[in-house]
């Protein structure tokens, strides 16, 4: 990753330099939005995100060389979507639509929006015109990241057609006037060529020569500490994890030792001797690290929610007890606001004035994004809520009493800051620790996830992964074919039917539900599980991961499933709550993987390693009607630079096929195991964790 050199600082406001270039990013809602940003300023152009209905007055009076418009969950049709002023496109200012924003682009000149039965969530490849300047110097075939479901349907006056996923039209152009719109993410790393793209168009389109330079975003940082603090103490709570690492060093350099509380909360659901590496890595670093264990308070915290979503001021409802909440939104604000109860009592035993005392987080972007927080954008939809952005940690925010200096970084930015800040390898490079930590990873549930689509869906499931056998026996038109057929190129369908007659597997549509993106919106959606009787073949695996989201939509995750293959719809689910025997289990399965993980020699491969338990309990005697009692294990690799998307690791691929067995062979032995699975989903769909 390169990041621009020079002398300006984090924070520079240009609007005081005439003579600098700078771009505008007009946030329509996108989980992306701050990415956007972020590859635009690695480019050495400096840009600034405002909302949709800005108005062409203040673009204009703002000297910006050229519009960006970033993706976003609505579709353009519908009746409450995100207000604009078309007058943006007849400026005679160079224009980018991403996603929502080229089919803003698309609907503004008279072309037309219309839902498709598949939809496309991932990596996929398309083919491009590259004598149109977005892709001028790429070859004809590019892979990018395609997260929509409504595609254009009549391309507006004027312009052309510059790129297609398959029957999709995938870019539009129209080179006269300097538009320009793109179905796909160029901002993510899975568009691989996606920064040249945005080069193309700040440097050729916009006149952009990349002259802001951003060396010193340390300095910037630091300088925001002390004008915020004053000389006020600060406490900083410290989960083990890099971002928080990395905040408290920046406190450590940026005031006196005296002002720093660093506190570290055990909260019951850290990894094995999670606690103890995390203690001995920062007061290596000469910080005075506060231990408290309050595992207790956390298993029997509640709070208070908003009854409707939108109105979080309005009427709250008590949640059930941690433990036995099998609710994800109110699992993560319980934790939330159970640390910052916690944060009270430390401040309060130390005999200060919790009015005169900041609250420090590792706060990153992509959490802000996550989260729908207003710091990021005012129109994303929440994928889920971080437990450093609750109610009561947003309540703080507007009483001015929460540092947060990292909110504009993205992951590998911040180790890159802890590396310069001394930070030892161990800390900069483990992966990502969540405050909730296990508590996360425990899909919880006391009944089975069953919807009006299940049956269809899984029918259709089968129909997938048994494609080749269903063409020979069905001679006639099936609805439900002919929805695969809608959802796919006819190249796909042959490889399909190839894969499928070459590796015989099995499917089922798992009851439990986790979080996905998709569309830029939040889904709780299905999981599919695939088996097989052989060996897997993982790139026929991985390649049905692909396909299966884009048919079953309200499918966001797609594991194999090691063992003998699964022939039966599963009925039920073992009842899984947060308590200690459950705890218990998933740490000795995460400490094992991540044993396996460390003797390979492959920890930095990864970005992150998740090791989830679901309430699943595979191979019982239907006819003795044993009961459901054991739980399973999913092994989640992601490989990633920003976090907002990635891709699992591909056994034989990225790692060894040993590997991954070996992990699942040792995860099995332990106690109340059933069976183990392998995530093969990319983000999106899915995300990074389960919940």
């Amino acid at each position: 990753m390169a990041f621009c050199n020079g002398k300006a600082a984090a924070g520079d406001a240009l609007s005081q330099v005439e003579d600098l270039e700078k771009v505008i990013i007009l946030d329509a809602g996108a989980q992306y939005g701050k990415v956007i940003d972020r590859k635009v300023r690695e480019l050495c152009v400096d840009s600034e995100i405002l909302p949709l209905d800005t108005s062409p007055e203040k673009i204009k009076a703002a000297g910006y060389r050229g519009i960006i418009i970033s993706g976003g969950p609505m579709c353009v049709n519908d009746e409450d979507a995100p207000s604009y002023d078309p007058g943006i496109f007849s400026m005679g200012l160079p224009v980018l639509g991403i996603c929502y924003g080229m089919q803003m682009l698309n609907s503004t000149f008279g072309g037309s929006v219309q839902g498709n039965t598949g939809r496309e969530d991932g990596q996929f490849t398309i083919t491009v015109e590259n004598s149109a300047l977005p892709f001028k110097g790429l070859k004809k075939e590019q892979k990018v990241l395609l997260t929509h479901g409504d595609s254009v349907d009549k391309v507006a006056d004027g312009f052309k057609v510059i790129a297609k996923s398959g029957n999709i039209v995938a870019a539009i152009a129209d080179e006269k006037r300097r538009l320009y719109g793109v179905q796909f993410h160029p901002e993510v790393d899975l568009t691989e060529n996606g920064q040249q793209m945005l080069k193309n168009f700040l440097f050729q389109a916009c006149g952009c020569h990349g002259t802001y330079t951003m060396n010193c975003r340390e300095t910037g940082c630091i300088q925001e500490i002390r004008e915020i603090v004053g000389k006020h103490k600060v406490l900083v709570l410290v989960s083990g994890g890099v971002d928080s690492a990395v905040c408290a060093a920046l406190l450590h350099k940026a005031l006196d030792k005296d002002q720093v509380i660093a506190v570290h909360i055990d909260n019951g659901f850290m990894r094995k001797n999670e606690s103890q590496m995390v203690y001995e890595s920062l007061t290596r670093l000469g910080l005075d690290l506060k231990m408290v264990n309050a595992a207790h308070q956390f298993y029997n915290g509640k709070t208070h929610v908003p009854i409707n979503k939108a109105d979080p001021k309005g009427k709250k409802r008590i949640t059930e007890q941690l433990n036995r909440t099998t609710n994800p939104e109110d699992k993560r604000r319980i934790i939330g606001d159970t640390f910052m109860k916690v944060a009270d009592e430390v401040i309060s035993e130390m005999n200060l004035n919790p009015e005169e005392v900041f609250l420090a987080q590792g706060t990153l972007r992509p959490d802000l994004i996550e989260s729908a927080s207003s710091l990021a954008s005012k129109n994303a939809d929440a994928i889920k809520t971080h437990h450093n952005d609750t109610n009561l940690v947003r309540e703080l925010r507007d009483k001015g009493r929460v540092v947060e200096p990292l909110k504009d970084f993205h992951k590998d930015e911040v180790r890159a800051l802890g590396r310069d800040l001394g930070l030892p390898q161990d800390l900069v490079q483990r992966h990502p620790f969540p405050g909730p930590g296990l508590a996360i990873r425990v899909i919880c549930a006391d009944e089975p996830y069953h919807c009006d689509d299940y049956n269809e869906t899984h029918t259709i499931l089968r129909l997938i992964v048994k494609f080749a056998d269903t063409l020979e026996k069905v001679n006639y038109p099936h609805a439900l074919l002919q929805r695969i057929k809608n959802s796919t190129t006819e190249e796909e369908r042959s490889m399909l039917a190839s894969m499928t007659r070459q590796h015989p597997m099995m499917s089922t549509l798992l009851p439990i539900k986790s979080v996905g993106v998709q569309g830029d919106a939040r889904t709780y959606s299905y999981v599919a599980a695939i088996s097989s009787s052989e060996p897997p073949h993982w790139p026929t695996l991985f390649k049905l991961a692909k396909i299966i989201p884009r048919i079953c939509g309200c499918v966001n995750r797609v594991v194999f499933l090691f063992g003998d293959p699964i022939k039966e719809i599963i009925p039920d689910v073992t009842p899984t709550f947060l308590t200690t025997g459950v705890l218990s289990t998933l740490r000795q399965a995460d400490h094992i993987a991540k044993k396996v993980l460390l003797e390979s020699g492959h920890m930095k491969t990864l970005s992150q390693m998740p090791i989830i338990m679901v309430p699943l309990h595979f191979g019982r005697d239907a006819i003795l009607r044993q009961a459901s009692c054991q739980r399973s294990v999913v092994i989640r690799t992601f490989i990633t630079n920003d976090f907002m998307t990635g891709i699992p690791a591909v056994p034989g691929d990225h790692i060894p096929v040993e590997l991954v067995s070996k992990m699942a062979e040792e995860i099995e032995k332990v106690p109340g195991v059933s069976r183990v699975m392998y995530d093969m989903t990319a983000k999106p769909p899915g995300t990074t964790e389960w919940e």
